[in-house]
Order: C-alpha cells, then structure tokens, then sequence
C-alpha cells in the first residue's frame, strides 16, 4: 500500500479519536459562541491534526521529513476546511442540546436570585 494511503486509513482512526476529545474539551469551555471561539477552535485542532498528520507521516515512512513536509501542506487547507464545517454546524446546531439546555438553567436560575 502507498506511503498516503497508509497514512489516510491510519487518519481515519486516530482523527475520529483526537477530534471527539477536542470537541469534548471546548464544550465544557466557557468562550461564548463567536467567531473569536470559532477561530480558536480552528487553531487548536489544526495543531491537534498536524501534530497528528506529522507522526503519522514520519511512523509510516521512516522519515522525520516526510512527516514534517505533509504536515506542512496540510496547514491551511485544512484550517479554511474546518473553519466552514465549524461554522456550519453550529448553525445547525446539531448535538448542541445540552448545552441550550444548560444556557436556558442557568437563565432560571440567575432571575429566580433576583
């Protein structure tokens, strides 16, 4: 199997994994929905995955190098590409419930003190 196509069936597991712990992580954080949290989101995953994409490049290959290269030309593709889907599904507002749900206690409780 090609050196990609290793690394891409390896991806497929290990950025299922590293991006259920990152979603994970930024639901419990305290930033409001913005484009500040949307841009932060950006940056801290696209280290998670290249940091990731290098490893993998490097394991699979042997050489540091490789590894280094395909991380590299994956950094801004991917960040524009996450950048979008993030937008959109937050405007879905897919698996946010929880998090509305808390909102709306956290409502009820602030005008009962009052």
């Amino acid at each position: 199997m090609a050196v990609g196509a290793q690394i891409g069936v390896y991806e497929l597991i290990t950025k299922m994994v590293l991006y259920y712990v990152h979603e994970r992580a930024w639901f419990k954080s305290a930033i409001k929905s913005s484009n500040k949290r949307h841009v932060l989101k950006t940056f801290s995953w696209r280290a998670v995955g290249t940091i990731d994409t290098i490893v993998l490049g490097w394991l699979v290959s042997g050489n540091p190098l490789t590894g280094l290269k395909i991380g590299s030309a994956e950094i801004v593709t991917k960040m524009l590409l996450y950048f979008g889907h993030e937008k959109l599904w937050y405007r879905i507002d897919f698996g946010l419930d929880q998090r509305n749900r808390r909102k709306r206690l956290e409502k009820l409780k602030k005008s009962k003190k009052q």
